[in-house]
C-alpha cells in the first residue's frame, strides 16, 4: 500500500500518523471488506489524511497516477469524469471503476468529480470488484470515507489561493449530542478563474465554481448497533471546454459553452454485529438534474449547438451478512438492488453555416440545376429520452484459511434491464429552385420536413460473475502474502442518446436522396462490456515494517469492449461502439519507506500493453491496434521530510514529488500520440500547535502535454494539461476537549 499506516504501527511514529491523531482517531467503516487492505489479495493504494493534505488532494482526480495504471485526466468539465485503469475506460455513459463514499455507491459517472472536504481515507482498488459490488467495477473500485463525528470533535477550517484566482473554502464543525450520538456539519466553496482564453470574446474557457453541504450523523445505541446518515448537496458551474484547434493551436470558438449541475445524494448505512456474524444495510437515495451545452464544433463559425438537460433518479439498497465459523471458515452474502430514471431533453440546434456547408452544399453537389435554398437561417433537431433502469443481484463470498494458505470463491448472480423511450422532431423546410436556365432561376417547389419519430426498446442483461483467489502468508516479520487470482468483471450496455442527433440528421438528408439510413436499433444501442482478469501479486512488509511492498502482474481478456468514437464525416454526434476483442497485460510496483520518524519515501510505477485483438468497424481493420486513452504508463515518486523546532513553528514539512503519464493514443488509427510527460510538485508547510501555513506548487518545470485529443467534424482538436500553478493553503484545526 502507500500508506504508511502498517509502517507507522511498529512504532516509527512518523508525521502522518502524527497528523492523525493531531485530528482525533479515524474511523474506517468498511462493510464488505477488511480496513486493512494488505490483507486482502487484491491490488490497491491507500490514501490517508496526511497524504490527502499534503498532495492537496480535493476530489477523485487527484489520485491518478498515484496508484500505478490508474489515470483520471482532467479535461472538459466536471461532467467528465473519464477513469482508466489498466487500458481498459470510459469516456462517456457506464464507469469502469466504482466510486464508494462512506460505503454508499454513486451511479452515475457524470457526478464523481466534486470537491469532498475532511477526506479520512481513500482507497483504490484495482482489477474487477464485480463479485461484491457488481455492475461498472471491472476496472477496480474507489473507497472515500469522511471524518466521524464520534473519533473527532471540533472545527476544522480550510482556505486556499492561488494562481489563475484560485480560491477555495471550507468549514467544518463535529459534535457529540451524546456519547453514543455525533453530528457534523460541512460546507465548502470553490472558485477558479481559468487560464485558458477563448480568443473569439476574451472569456476565460475552464472557468469554475461551486459548492457543497454535508450533514453526517453517527448513532452507536450500543456495541452491536450503528447507525450512520450522510447527506450531500453539490453545486458545480463550468465554463467548460478549452478545446484548441490543431491547425492553429488556438480556443476561438463563437457560441455558449457551460455545464451546470446540481445534486442530491443522502446514505444510511445500519449495523448490527451478532458477535461472530453482522447484518448491514446501505440504503441511498440520488439525485442528478444538470445541463451541458457545447458549441459542438467548436469554430468561430455558426455550425451547430448541442444542449442535454437531464433529471435522474436514483435508489440503490445493498443487504449483507458475513460472519464466521471458527477461525478456518469466513463468509459473506448478500441482496442488491437498484432503480434510476432519467429524463433528458438533447436538442441540436443547426445554424447558418452549418445548414449552407453540411446540407445544402452536399445536396447542391449533387443535382446543381435543382438547388436548394433552407427556409431559415437555424432549425432545431430535437430529441427526448426517458431511460428507466433497474437491476438486482445476488452475491456470496466464501473463505477458507489452511495453515498459511487462505482460499476465497466468491460468485454473483446480475440481472439488469434499460429501456428506452424517445421522440425526435424536426419541423423545418426548404425551397427547391430551377436553374437549369441560368438566367432565369424560378423556384420549383417547397418542400417542408415535419418528422416526429417515437419509439421503445429495450435490453436485458444476466451475467454470472465467479471469482477464484489462492493467497498464502510468508513467514515475515509482519503480515505480508503473495496470491493469484481470476475474475470475471462486467460493465453494462446501454444506449446512445448523443447519437439521436445523427440519426435524425441523416432522416432528414434521406428525403433529400442523400446520407445514409441508420438501423436505430443497431447504431444506437450497445452491449455489455465483459473481462477475464487474471492476476499474481504480493504484499511484502520487512525491515521491521519501515519498508512495505506491492507487486502485482496481470492479464485481461476483454470482450466487448465499449469504446467511444464520432462517426466519420461531418456528424453531429458521438457513439458507443462494441470493439470486438482486446487484451491488456502489465506490472505494477508500489514501494514505500519509512527510515525514520522524519524520513517518507513513496514510489509506484504501472505498465500496461493493451490492444485490439479483434476490432473492424465496418470500413477499417484496428486489430493490434493500442487502445486510445489509457496510457502505457503511469509513475509517481515522492518524498517527505519533517524538521523538528520549537517555540513558534514546531515542524517543517518538507515535500517534493514527480507524476506522469504516456504514452496515450487519442484514436483508434494511432495515429495521433502524447508521449510520456512528467510534472513536478512541491510543497513546504510550517505547522504550529492548531495551524498548518503550506506553500505549494505543481508542475514547476511547466511541461507541455496534452490531456485530450479528439476529432468533430472532420477537425482536430485538443486540451493542454496545467501548466505550471502555485498556491498557499491555511488550515485550522480546533480540537474540543473531550
Amino acid at each position: 500500500m502507500l500508506s504508511v499506516t502498517n509502517a507507522a504501527a511498529s512504532e516509527t511514529g512518523d508525521s502522518v500518523i502524527s497528523l492523525e491523531k493531531a485530528i482525533g482517531e479515524v474511523t474506517v467503516t468498511a462493510i464488505k471488506q477488511n480496513a486493512d487492505l494488505t490483507l486482502h489479495p487484491v491490488a490497491g493504494t491507500v490514501i490517508n489524511r496526511a497524504q490527502v493534505e499534503r498532495l492537496n488532494i480535493v476530489s477523485v482526480r487527484g489520485a491518478s497516477e498515484i496508484a500505478p495504471n490508474v489515470y483520471m485526466p482532467q479535461y472538459g468539465s466536471r461532467m467528465t469524469s473519464s477513469i482508466y485503469v489498466r487500458g481498459i475506460g470510459a469516456r462517456i455513459d457506464q464507469p469502469v471503476v466504482g466510486l464508494n463514499i462512506d460505503n454508499v455507491p454513486f451511479l452515475n459517472k457524470d457526478n464523481y468529480d466534486f470537491d469532498i472536504p475532511d477526506i479520512a481515507r481513500m482507497e483504490i482498488i484495482r482489477g474487477p470488484q464485480s463479485t461484491l459490488y457488481g455492475r461498472n467495477t471491472m476496472g477496480g473500485l474507489i473507497n472515500i470515507y469522511t471524518i466521524s463525528p464520534l473519533s473527532y470533535q471540533g472545527s476544522r477550517f480550510f482556505a486556499e489561493a492561488g494562481k489563475g484566482n484560485l480560491y477555495r473554502a471550507a468549514l467544518s464543525h463535529y459534535m457529540k449530542m451524546r456519547p453514543d450520538l455525533g453530528m457534523s456539519f460541512t460546507g465548502d466553496f470553490h472558485y477558479f478563474g481559468g487560464l485558458r482564453k477563448n480568443l473569439f470574446n476574451g472569456s476565460r474557457a475552464d472557468r469554475d465554481k461551486g459548492g457543497s453541504l454535508r450533514w453526517k450523523t453517527d448513532w452507536k445505541p450500543s456495541d452491536r448497533l450503528s447507525f450512520e446518515n450522510a447527506a450531500w448537496f453539490t453545486l458545480s458551474r463550468s465554463s467548460g471546454y478549452p478545446y484548441a484547434y490543431e491547425e492553429t493551436g488556438e480556443i476561438n470558438y463563437n457560441d455558449t459553452c457551460f455545464y451546470r449541475r446540481n445534486s442530491f445524494a443522502d446514505g444510511l448505512t445500519v449495523k448490527y454485529s451478532g458477535g461472530k456474524w453482522s447484518l448491514s444495510s446501505i440504503t441511498s437515495m440520488q439525485y442528478i438534474n444538470d445541463n451541458m451545452t457545447l458549441d459542438q464544433d467548436f469554430l468561430p463559425l455558426d455550425y451547430f449547438t448541442l444542449t442535454q438537460k437531464r433529471h435522474e433518479w436514483a435508489l440503490t439498497q445493498d443487504f449483507i451478512a458475513r460472519g464466521s465459523v471458527g477461525d478456518k471458515y469466513r463468509w459473506l452474502g448478500g441482496a442488491f438492488g437498484f432503480y434510476k430514471r432519467t429524463s433528458m431533453d438533447a436538442p441540436v440546434t443547426f445554424k447558418d453555416y452549418g445548414i449552407s456547408q453540411l446540407i445544402e452544399g452536399k445536396r447542391n453537389e449533387v443535382n446543381p440545376d435543382y438547388p436548394i435554398k433552407w427556409d431559415s437561417d437555424r432549425f432545431v433537431l430535437g430529441s427526448n429520452f426517458t431511460m428507466p433502469t433497474w437491476g438486482v443481484a445476488l452475491y456470496h463470498e466464501s473463505e477458507f484459511k489452511a495453515g498459511k494458505w487462505n482460499f476465497s470463491l466468491g460468485l454473483r448472480l446480475d440481472y439488469e434491464r434499460v429501456a428506452l423511450d424517445y421522440r425526435s422532431i424536426a419541423n423545418s423546410g426548404y425551397t427547391v429552385y430551377n436553374a437549369t436556365d441560368p438566367d432565369n432561376v424560378t423556384v420549383f417547389s417547397k418542400e417542408p420536413i415535419n418528422i416526429d419519430d417515437r419509439g421503445k426498446m429495450h435490453k436485458s442483461f444476466l451475467e454470472f460473475l465467479p471469482k477464484v483467489t489462492v493467497s498464502y502468508e510468508l513467514p515475515m516479520h509482519s503480515q505480508s502474502n503473495v496470491y493469484v487470482s481470476v475474475g470475471k468483471g462486467y460493465k453494462s450496455g446501454g444506449y446512445n442518446t448523443q447519437m439521436f442527433s445523427d440519426v435524425l440528421q441523416q432522416r432528414v438528408m434521406g428525403m433529400m436522396g442523400l446520407g445514409m439510413k441508420y438501423d436505430v436499433d443497431d447504431i444506437v444501442g450497445y452491449n455489455p462490456e465483459k473481462s477475464w482478469n487474471y492476476e499474481a501479486g504480493a504484499h511484502i512488509v520487512c525491515a521491521e515494517g519501515k519498508v512495505l511492498t506491492d507487486l502485482a502482474v496481470f492479464y485481461i481478456d476483454c470482450r466487448d469492449q465499449q469504446v467511444t468514437t464520432f462517426p466519420d464525416g461531418t456528424t453531429t454526434g458521438r457513439i458507443t461502439t462494441n470493439a470486438g476483442k482486446t487484451e491488456s497485460y502489465g506490472a505494477e510496483v508500489q514501494v514505500t519507506y519509512s527510515p525514520t520518524s522524519r524520513w517518507l519515501f513513496n514510489a509506484s510505477y504501472g505498465y500496461t500493453h493493451a490492444t485490439f485483438r479483434k476490432f473492424f468497424n465496418g470500413v477499417q481493420d484496428y486489430s493490434g491496434k493500442r487502445v486510445p486513452y489509457a496510457p502505457a504508463n503511469t509513475f509517481y515518486a515522492g518524498v517527505t521530510y519533517t524538521l523538528p523546532l520549537a517555540r513558534f513553528v514546531e515542524e517543517l514539512v518538507f515535500n517534493g514529488n514527480i507524476r506522469g503519464a504516456g504514452n496515450i493514443y487519442w484514436d483508434e488509427e494511432n495515429t495521433h500520440l502524447q508521449k510520456a510527460y512528467a510534472l513536478v510538485g512541491a510543497s513546504i508547510a510550517a505547522r504550529h500547535k492548531s495551524a498548518t501555513l503550506e506553500l505549494w506548487g505543481k508542475n514547476l518545470a511547466n511541461s507541455k502535454y496534452n490531456v485530450f485529443s479528439f476529432k468533430s467534424i472532420g477537425n482536430t482538436f485538443f486540451q493542454r494539461g496545467m501548466p505550471l500553478t502555485w498556491g498557499v493553503t491555511l488550515r485550522l484545526n480546533f480540537a474540543s476537549s473531550r
